[in-house]
């Protein structure tokens, strides 16, 4: 061949650069899930599951601005109707 290993493509680069990169989205997301699930019970009480199991299915995007939503929320009303604005 031409002495090149698979390694040295660029096609391989970017495969590689993209898998690290939805790594890295993955575990941002997991520790935005992390830290509402946390957050939550101390501002509204103790999550049913069915709630949990909501808040663990949203996207990153909605996981963020759940984070800054339930700063002003006071009870468990506030985050159904955060829920029910989606």
């Amino acid at each position: 061949m031409l002495g090149i290993t698979l390694r040295e493509t660029r096609v391989y680069r970017e495969i590689k650069e993209e898998g690290r990169e939805e790594g890295r989205e993955e575990g941002r997301e997991e520790g935005e899930k992390s830290l509402v699930l946390r957050q939550l019970p101390r501002r509204v009480g103790e999550l049913p599951q069915q709630v949990r199991q909501q808040v663990e299915s949203l996207s990153l995007e909605q996981l963020e601005n759940l984070g800054e939503a339930l700063l002003d929320f006071t009870s468990m009303a506030d985050l159904d109707t955060w829920f029910n604005q989606l």
